[in-house]
């Protein structure tokens, strides 16, 4: 039995949406072969019923025959044994299937948004990202889950063709080729139908993105008295997908409708013949009820073929969302291996955009009258963003060296504190269990550390609003803390991370002048000997720093201590503004 997730849920065929389900069905050919074979045992005991009845009104109650009755009797018996264990077992296949597709599914969609990174929101919105997990993997599964039934269905069908064939060529010759044309028939609905799924599916993307941020700003809408603004938009985006939805539910309605009445014309057809040719004696009393139960079973396999063509749609549909989450190409190669040794920790960072230079082991303070060209020389300086990056370290392009040497040696924490539900020790740990394991390897921190780190930060308080301090749970985005509060965690987080290059943008502008002074004396003991980047325009975090760097339009035009570049004009300006800013 397998697991889920899988270890390696294998690599996708992408060239198309038709190429890419194929695929998902082949890593799981044993299961859908045993599901489809479940399925042709169930379906075909259910077709051959009318069969064993006819035989029992011909050979037992017609000649008044109790043997032949009763032989018969036990062929219903037998063929309702078969179709109740062969019906568990295809519907166990067809959970197992639907779950496993969807979770592959989910599992190559998961490691393309991982792989993609900060490039996937920037080519598509997040609510379509969301939409693709919340609702897409679950229906490219629930193609999967009718392929039991479907199999059974063309099997059965062709069975039963072939027995009235044989009875009637009329009536044989109209099941065979009668019901598949009127399926074709289908096609002039199913083109429109996946064409306007396609257009509200798009709608539905746009509308959970609009609800997404209008929930993630709503603190800044009420600051601004934009909440009418928004609602009316989301209303007129919602009346869009509610337009679109009704697009769709009237061609929706005609198949499910294609669903009742193709098979109640089979229905018609086959009774009427059926009927004829009893009266005219062509046929037995046996064979005329044997044929009333074929007309019924026959609704079984034509309802079944209607909706494997309704899921392909939706399944189609979900895996071109999917696929698109998978093209996304990330801002770095990730596989690619570092092609140069890895600098020492007290190596020089230089940046030749801006021309800033981090000397190894100190704490610098990058200051700028704009906070957008600190931040980009802060990304810059943890090649973050698309490349390529000129950046050097200890003499060595970071563009030389691979992501993963890159993020585990130079970590950038970023101005917007991001929290996730779960403990809070895993929270500021990054590892799941959030302890060291037994031998001294692997796994997290221990308490004192990450006790540490948080008097780094000032942040202590924050225990005391979780009820089981470290083991207390975090709720969604950590809404049940202050915007300091969540700053601080997410400045013990990046201390946590001990990087031999740890860069900070903007650590403590969400906090009070007293908490900031405690933070900034900390933090410079706690980094010592260790190369810290901070942006900032604080006096408090800039009188803590070894060197400050000033940026002017994007440039460095001054560099030197605090106290020594209180001298200049245009840093006391940028400083005292800032702080201006802060009361």
């Amino acid at each position: 039995m397998q697991t889920i997730p899988f270890p390696d849920p294998g690599r996708p065929d992408t060239r198309s949406t038709t190429r890419f389900m194929l695929w998902v069905g082949r890593q799981q050919w044993r299961t859908q072969v045993l599901g489809m074979l479940a399925g042709m045992a169930w379906m075909l005991a259910i077709a051959l019923v009318p069969a064993a009845v006819g035989k029992g009104v011909d050979d037992g109650i017609v000649p008044g025959d109790l043997g032949g009755l009763v032989r018969w009797a036990l062929v219903l018996i037998g063929l309702g044994a078969i179709c109740a264990v062969t019906a568990a077992i295809r519907h166990y296949f067809a959970v197992y299937n639907w779950l496993f597709a969807s979770y592959r599914g989910a599992q190559l969609t998961a490691q393309g948004a991982e792989r993609a990174g900060p490039a996937l929101t920037r080519t598509m919105p997040s609510g379509e990202v969301v939409a693709v997990f919340a609702n897409d993997v679950m229906r490219l599964g629930g193609l999967y889950d009718v392929m039991g039934r479907f199999s059974g269905a063309v099997v059965s069908y062709a069975v039963v063709g072939a027995i009235l064939l044989a009875a009637s060529p009329a009536l044989g010759w109209l099941v065979l080729l009668g019901g598949p044309v009127m399926l074709a028939s289908l096609s002039l609905i199913v083109r429109p139908l996946q064409r306007r799924q396609a257009r509200q599916r798009e709608e539905a993307g746009r509308l959970t993105t609009l609800g997404a941020d209008t929930v993630a700003g709503l603190r800044v809408l009420r600051g601004i008295g934009g909440e009418q603004t928004f609602l009316r938009r989301y209303e007129q985006q919602s009346a869009r997908v509610r337009e679109r939805g009704f697009q769709v539910a009237g061609i929706q309605a005609a198949l499910d409708s294609a669903e009742v009445l193709i098979p109640g014309i089979f229905v018609v057809l086959v009774t009427w013949l059926g009927a004829r040719e009893a009266v005219t004696g062509d046929i037995t009393a046996g064979q005329l009820v044997a044929f009333y139960g074929y007309t019924a079973f026959l609704t079984m396999p034509l309802q079944t073929a209607i909706e494997v063509v309704d899921r392909g749609i939706r399944a189609q549909i979900a895996a071109g969302k999917m696929l698109r989450v998978m093209a996304v190409q990330p801002d770095h190669d990730a596989a690619r291996p570092s092609t140069v040794p890895v600098p020492p920790a007290d190596a020089d960072l230089v940046d030749p955009l801006s021309g800033t230079v981090i000397r190894g082991g100190l704490l610098t303070a990058i200051v700028s009258a704009r906070p957008e060209e600190s931040s980009a020389v802060a990304d810059r300086l943890g090649r973050h963003g698309p490349g390529p990056h000129q950046t050097t370290w200890g003499g060595v392009r970071l563009d030389d060296l691979s992501i993963a040497d890159v993020r585990r040696h130079v970590v950038v924490s970023e101005p917007d504190p991001r929290l996730f539900t779960g403990v809070l020790r895993e929270q500021l740990s990054g590892h799941a269990n959030g302890r060291p394991s037994a031998d001294g390897t692997g796994g997290g921190h221990a308490d004192r550390e990450v006790l540490a780190a948080l008097t780094t930060a000032s942040a202590l308080d924050v225990l005391d609003a979780v009820a089981d301090g470290l083991d207390g749970t975090v709720e969604e985005r950590g809404r049940s803390y202050s915007g300091g509060q969540r700053q601080r965690l997410a400045l013990s987080r990046a201390l946590l991370t001990e990087a031999p290059v740890l860069v900070l943008v903007e650590p403590t502008s969400a906090v009070d002048a007293h908490t900031e002074a405690r933070i900034a004396g900390r933090l410079a003991e706690h980094r010592r000997g260790r190369t810290t980047v901070v942006t900032t325009v604080s006096p408090l975090l800039l009188g803590q720093a070894d060197e400050v760097v000033v940026l002017e339009d994007g440039l460095v035009t001054l560099t030197g201590t605090h106290r020594e570049l209180l001298d200049h004009p245009a840093y006391r300006h940028i400083v005292i503004r800032g702080e201006e800013d802060d009361q």
